[in-house]
């Protein structure tokens, strides 16, 4: 843990933060035990503002807090069973989108190339896992997974982005000295 600064578990606790606040923004869906969420637009703007070891932190700390039954995760639910639960898959997914994203964004400049890395690697990562975990747990054949856990949620995953990345250009130009680099 001596590699990690103070810098970063700054970083990582001001955006576990934003990630609870946007998991109580959840609409549960009848035909499937997977909700929309504002989880999204948190793990986007986590992987495109922070560096990749805070974006970790952020999420790993997140998962932690809900692990030991903190109700942190969409709509303010919480405990092991959650994780190993349908959902499991996506708040893994979460984790590993939100790292990926982070070291593959580059330069923070708003393109069609920063577009295609948000949605892919903050959406794109999580559908893949999300949906095998939701297959194997609920004994759901892959393709009715896909469908359930995937389909209903692109068209607002999209929009997510569309908000996410200039909202992350911004802030990240914006407030770089005194949210990402006051811990110096």
């Amino acid at each position: 843990m001596s590699n990690i600064s103070s810098k970063n578990l700054v970083r990582a606790s001001m955006f576990t933060a934003i990630l609870v606040v946007m998991s109580y923004i959840s609409i549960p869906l009848p035909f499937s035990p997977v909700p929309i969420t504002g989880q999204g637009v948190g793990v986007m703007l986590t992987g495109l503002i922070l560096d990749p070891v805070s974006a970790f932190l952020a999420f790993f700390t997140y998962l932690l807090l809900g692990a030991i039954g903190l109700p942190v995760f969409a709509g303010g639910s919480g405990g092991l069973s959650v994780l190993v639960g349908p959902t499991g898959g996506y708040l893994l997914g979460y984790l590993i989108g939100t790292t990926l994203l982070s070291m593959l964004k580059g330069k923070l400049k708003i393109s069609i190339s920063l577009y295609i890395k948000t949605f892919v690697f903050g959406a794109g990562i999580v559908y893949l896992i999300g949906f095998y975990w939701l297959s194997k747990v609920t004994g759901m054949d892959l393709s009715k997974a896909f469908m359930v856990g995937v389909v209903p949620y692109i068209i607002g995953d999209i929009v997510k982005t569309i908000i996410s990345v200039p909202l992350a250009v911004t802030i990240y130009n914006r407030l770089k000295i005194s949210i990402i680099d006051f811990a110096n």
